[in-house]
């Protein structure tokens, strides 16, 4: 039996105490054999949670990669489609670069969007689900199976999608139905059909902003309804839940909380972005994530939920604590409840999945996101002082 008392400890900026970890739980008390860990005060916050990024996308560990890609999304899948194969892209060994990144930031859970294509087949769902077998233990990664070239663009994508759901991808992802697919009813139709098949739920990028995106968002809702899929479908980036006219974004927020649709931002710089405070007001579960980092698409990222947080809050002009705090949720309890990770939490009975953060209080942690003092997953350590126990490949 393995015993850990946390000595010294304030559970989500709350009074010092001392919490005891039994097998990879929290107990109530661990017994006078328990290695003793002092946390000298710092504030204990469940595992953060990158609930949508890319692992098999990276480039870190790869000399610099020159980008000149035109200002379009197609610009951007096309290029890295065929960039993949001129840098030789191993989609396991980028995936466990990121992964042990993501892990020595204070990272416990991931949800990733895995490319499938007809140019690469199953390839990047084979390699991240290589790195989720050998990190098994260390960091819990869910895969969305990502048509991100389109299906009705691409015939025989909706086949390999099939059986990337058959290996053991445990969602189905889309992408723009109008923009990206130039066919709404075509994709829809597909990949609500996959979920049904397989018994999966649905995670959607949706690029689509304004009146065009709200045109997609209502028909996702509408298959949500038809087909019993409530609690079951997220949408990804939601731009067009950013949209300037409010009175339309608030009747789709009903819509949304009445089908209990999920939200998962990356709180971008350069789009608009959901309003969280607007969503949790309508008991909308909000999550978020990094998206893609040092990939082709952009020089920037690395992959620490805390940072993300901040953005979240910045996008969302959060300035008071609790408001922060808020933007906190979002990158823990928000993409943990999507994620539906059970066990997670403090509380005893909750899986030991825990990060030690610098500062007085919660907004302090998320300003500052100083480097993490110790990270544990199921009671054990996985990160120490910012760097991950495992080297990177």
């Amino acid at each position: 039996m393995k015993t850990k008392t946390l000595k010294n400890v304030r559970p989500m900026g709350a009074a010092a105490t001392d919490l005891h970890i039994v097998d990879g739980r929290f107990t109530a008390s661990a017994g006078a054999d328990a290695e003793v860990i002092d946390c000298g005060g710092r504030i204990l916050i469940p595992g953060l949670v990158e609930a949508h990024t890319h692992l098999d996308k990276s480039l870190l560990g790869l000399p610099w990669y020159r980008n000149e890609v035109g200002p379009r999304l197609i610009d951007k899948i096309n290029n890295e489609r065929e960039v993949k194969v001129s840098l030789g892209l191993d989609p396991q060994v980028q995936s466990e670069r990121h992964a042990i990144l993501a892990m020595s930031h204070g990272c416990t859970h991931i949800r990733s969007h895995v490319d499938v294509d007809t140019h690469h087949g199953l390839a990047g769902i084979e390699g991240v689900m290589a790195t989720r077998e050998k990190l098994k233990g260390m960091i819990d990664i869910e895969i969305v199976a990502f048509p991100q070239s389109g299906m009705m663009t691409r015939p025989g994508t909706a086949e390999l999608m099939g059986e990337a759901l058959a290996m053991g991808a445990e969602l189905v992802g889309g992408i723009d139905p109008c923009g990206m697919e130039h066919d709404p009813k075509g994709h829809l139709d597909t990949i609500f059909a996959l979920a049904e098949k397989h018994g999966k739920p649905i995670d959607i990028h949706l690029h689509e902003r304004d009146s065009l995106g709200w045109f997609s968002m209502e028909e996702i809702i509408a298959r949500t309804e038809a087909l019993g899929m409530q609690g079951k479908v997220a949408i990804s980036h939601a731009f067009c839940l950013g949209a300037v006219d409010r009175a339309y974004v608030a009747g789709l927020h009903e819509k949304l909380a009445e089908n209990r649709i999920h939200i998962l931002t990356t709180a971008p710089a350069s789009a608009p972005v959901p309003a969280v405070k607007e969503l949790n007001a309508m008991g909308i579960l909000v999550g978020a994530g990094c998206d893609g980092i040092r990939d082709t698409w952009g020089p920037y990222g690395n992959s620490d939920m805390l940072e993300r947080a901040m953005f979240v809050g910045m996008r969302n002009n959060f300035r008071r604590d609790d408001e922060v705090e808020l933007a906190l949720e979002v990158c823990t309890y928000g993409g943990a409840a999507i994620m539906e990770a059970e066990g997670y939490g403090l509380d005893i009975g909750c899986n030991a999945d825990c990060v030690l953060v610098e500062g007085e209080t919660l907004a302090e942690a998320v300003a500052t996101h100083a480097p993490r003092k110790l990270v544990l997953k199921g009671g054990e350590v996985t990160a120490r002082d910012g760097k991950c126990v495992v080297e990177a490949p």
